[in-house]
């Protein structure tokens, strides 16, 4: 893949750009091998990659320079700024975007915060694109309120030019840190989340629910996992650190039951929402700690799944995974390191099957799926 940016040194987000794709692919299933080398593995399934280019559904935008000259991008540790409106990463489409929304901050007057002078009220733009339907959900994160009747003024004229723009938001974020959005959420459209559908499952983004980035290999991770748990024909499923129900909703069926947990109350209520669309009934979802709820739930379903943050699951939720011995443990990571560590834990597990998943080309990081089965004595 080509990039300018990249090129010009302005740019180095994507550290393995220089390497051939092919080779990048080599590298990372070498990489998770030697991580995985003390866990003997039944079977390594091929890699699934990605396009080069084009492929993220969303991009985060820090706002710097001028009110009428704003740029878009991101800042480096000296505070200067680089605009990444051009960042081949992004679909084509979104640069006409980006062009409206630097027109569109001189006509609200939103003033670009300023770093080191600790002024001005706009800090990021946060964009992100349905692979459904092509509409788009704009955040706009602000240090106060005090410009929010200005946005709201100027707002018409936006949506005039992005009709695409479905979801509209205002976050407020007051502290003066490297902090992407803060816990007030105001909803400038009445359309509160973006539909999505991987696999023909109804899924949603609301501002505050994570979602994968690459939607092209989320929907074959989600397929991979419905594949492996289909096969094992389970009747009962928790569906830990859920996010938005991808892993659950692809694995369910009418006859299972399935709990889905997730700290984050956003991302509960797509899931919900998803559920209900489904029409699956023998399903519950809730805002909890993971952790908590699996240590206090007696009742042990016969899979568990996993998909932490980058920290993995912990020794705490491994000790009480491998007290409750489920039958079969399927663990998707986005940190191979962690969860090595996680699943050496777990003892009366053996590895079943493994497969890569490159949801972030030119970097080192990657997903990786793993079926663990309990070794009956």
């Amino acid at each position: 893949m080509h990039c300018a940016l990249y090129q010009s040194g302005t740019c180095r987000s994507c550290q393995w750009l220089e390497t051939p794709y092919a080779q990048q692919i080599t590298q990372k299933q070498q990489q998770l091998e030697v991580l995985m080398s003390a866990l003997p593995v039944g079977r390594w399934l091929p890699v699934v990659s990605s396009v080069e280019q084009a492929f993220r559904n969303k991009a985060k935008m820090v706002v710097s320079g001028s009110v009428e000259r704003p740029l878009l991008g991101m800042l480096h540790r000296d505070g200067t700024a680089v605009d990444l409106c051009e960042c081949p990463l992004y679909p084509d489409a979104f640069a006409a975007v980006f062009d409206t929304l630097k027109v569109f901050i001189a006509r609200a007057g939103l003033t670009p915060y300023n770093v080191e002078r600790k002024r001005g009220e706009l800090k990021y733009l946060l964009l992100t694109e349905s692979q459904k339907n092509g509409q788009l959900m704009l955040r706009f994160v602000l240090r106060s309120e005090t410009k929010l009747a200005q946005l709201r003024q100027a707002l018409p004229w936006l949506q005039q030019q992005l009709p695409q723009l479905a979801v509209i938001t205002a976050n407020i974020q007051p502290v003066h840190m490297a902090i992407l959005e803060g816990e007030t959420e105001i909803f400038l459209t009445e359309q509160q989340a973006l539909e999505e559908s991987f696999n023909q499952i109804p899924l949603y983004i609301r501002p505050q629910s994570f979602f994968q980035t690459n939607p092209q290999v989320a929907a074959a991770l989600y397929a991979t996992a419905r594949d492996w748990v289909r096969e094992l024909n389970v009747s009962s499923m928790w569906d830990l650190f859920c996010g938005v129900g991808g892993f659950g909703l692809h694995c369910a069926t009418p006859e299972m039951k399935l709990t889905g947990i997730e700290i984050s109350a956003e991302a509960i209520a797509c899931a919900t929402r998803s559920a209900q669309k489904i029409g699956l009934h023998n399903v519950q979802f809730a805002a909890l700690d993971s952790t908590r709820f699996a240590t206090a739930e007696g009742e042990v379903p016969e899979l568990v799944l996993v998909n932490p943050p980058r920290r993995g699951i912990g020794a705490e939720l491994c000790a009480y995974l491998s007290t409750m011995a489920p039958q079969y443990i399927l663990y998707s990571s986005c940190n191979a390191q962690t969860m090595a560590v996680d699943i050496a834990r777990l003892e009366n597990y053996r590895i079943e099957q493994v497969q890569l998943f490159d949801m972030f080309p030119h970097t080192a990081h990657y997903e990786v799926l793993t079926l663990l089965v309990r070794q009956d004595r």
